[in-house]
């Protein structure tokens, strides 16, 4: 994953709103939610979740698909995993270094 993803990404989700609609989405799990039965669980007037479903869409946390005149959400498991290994990656992998250097000044 390259940095400019991974920014759009977490800009996306640095509104309350859609964080919120991200988990709930994460919450359904794979069978996802109709848009009518997320908009009903969150109380968000209608073209307000249209918004923030768009920007996840454009990020690829979320998918969409028509199942007859049912749009189902869906959190994209693979994106979410990209994401967060993104961000622990290389967690902790200078501390090593930090730590020689401050062994080497006492």
């Amino acid at each position: 994953m390259d940095i400019t993803k991974a920014a759009k990404q977490l800009e996306a989700l640095g509104s309350p709103t859609r964080l919120q609609v991200y988990r709930t989405l994460v919450r359904a799990g794979d069978s996802g939610l109709p848009v009518g039965s997320l908009q009903e669980k969150l109380g968000i007037a209608a073209s307000t979740l249209s918004h923030h479903l768009h920007r996840l869409i454009l990020t690829g946390l979320v998918t969409q698909e028509r199942q007859s005149t049912t749009l189902i959400c869906r959190a994209n498991y693979p994106a979410m995993t990209e994401l967060v290994g993104y961000l622990v990656d290389e967690c902790c992998v200078d501390a090593s270094c930090a730590l020689g250097e401050g062994e080497a000044a006492a």
